[in-house]
């Protein structure tokens, strides 16, 4: 039998998140459309004192809720801020700061979805007795009737797919979820963007973190936490010094630019060693991995493997899809063995498997194992 949630029918009560990007607003353009009972919300995720504010580059500003306000007047459907600062804070910005203090390389857009737009939106729409939440990410969900269980897939725009980022969605979440635009590509967007005269029609795209949109992480972080970042030395993986590091922060795993040490062939950096506050960097053909740790697994088109799989791996955001045997070898925890050495596999960044266009599971890398 279909659960009740598998596919939503006209009159349904949808929460749709409005960042006021064109993304979001022809979402909740499309699902008004087809006759749900749209209300657009905006979530206020920091007080201006948060965030290193530059208004040409930033996303979650006052007129981007002001620019979903004036979407939402033109479809005819209720627009509301919901304040969301404090888990935001915790959540996001706390786990960002001490993921780079650790030495890791976190990904704060993921976090952002998993703790702020899904699990803390979704605890709001069952409080308001909504069906679902909604988003404009380049997704698509589906319920697989034989094995029972919700399924994540990749947007049909190749090139705006997001569901690498989506990897944590439980089934729950799922079963709750609306991805207006899977089936959308950017320009078709665009186009029905423009057919209505959305203000943000030709809006550009947010490229950086919202709340460090000047891009210095570390600056960032000093200020959040009175940190401060000492030099050390760069050595190679024999621990030979080659040179002198401003701060392990400034620098992130598989780098290749703004190192600053002189050699023969171009250097990367190849681990952050935070104990002797040291930069390893190698040559990019010895800083290559074949096997990662990857820890707190989520489990999506199956609750578990059995036994070794053949899957495509993505180790890093915008790295396509490559071959690779993943293993299942404790409740949470995952090896992920790549059929040819891959770069830039940083603990802290998440390694998502898909079977074709499903993600099968997905995970925080933890270490390199070779």
């Amino acid at each position: 039998m279909m659960p009740e949630h598998a596919y939503p029918s006209a009159g349904q009560r949808v929460l749709c998140a409005m960042s006021g990007g064109v993304d979001s607003s022809v979402a909740a353009l499309v699902l008004a459309e087809a006759g749900l009972d749209v209300q657009g919300v905006t979530l206020k995720l920091f007080e201006n004192e948060d965030a290193c504010l530059a208004e040409s580059k930033t996303c979650c500003s006052l007129k981007d809720a002001e620019d979903a306000r004036q979407v939402c007047l033109e479809i005819g459907v209720p627009h509301y801020v919901f304040n969301f600062t404090k888990t935001f804070n915790r959540e996001v910005i706390d786990r960002f700061c001490t993921g780079y203090l650790s030495g890791d390389t976190p990904n704060p857009c993921i976090d952002c979805n998993r703790y702020v737009k899904f699990a803390a939106l979704q605890q709001r729409r069952r409080e308001l007795e909504f069906d679902y939440v909604a988003t404009g990410h380049y997704a698509r969900r589906s319920f697989n009737a034989e094995t029972g269980r919700y399924e994540l897939k990749t947007g049909l725009d190749g090139n705006k797919d997001q569901s690498y980022v989506l990897f944590h969605l439980s089934q729950d979440t799922l079963e709750h979820m609306l991805f207006p635009l899977g089936e959308l590509t950017k320009p078709r967007v665009r186009e029905m963007a423009a057919r209505h005269s959305f203000i943000n029609a030709n809006k550009r795209e947010s490229q950086d973190i919202c709340f460090v949109p000047d891009g210095d992480y570390a600056r960032f972080i000093e200020l959040r936490t009175g940190s401060q970042f000492e030099p050390g030395e760069i050595v190679d993986r024999s621990g030979k010094v080659l040179g002198t590091h401003h701060g392990l922060v400034r620098y992130t795993i598989g780098q290749r630019k703004g190192i600053g040490v002189a050699a023969p062939e171009p250097l990367y950096v190849y681990a952050k060693d935070s104990e002797r506050n040291r930069l390893v960097v190698d040559f990019d053909r010895n800083t290559l991995c074949t096997r990662i740790l990857v820890r707190d697994a989520n489990f999506i088109a199956r609750d578990s493997l059995n036994h070794p799989v053949r899957l495509n791996v993505k180790a890093h955001y915008r790295q396509s899809a490559r071959p690779a045997t993943v293993e299942q070898t404790g409740k949470s925890s995952l090896v992920v063995t790549f059929s040819e050495p891959q770069r830039a596999c940083a603990p802290g960044q998440f390694a998502v498997a898909y079977d074709r266009d499903t993600v099968v599971c997905g995970g925080t890398i933890e270490r390199i194992l070779a």
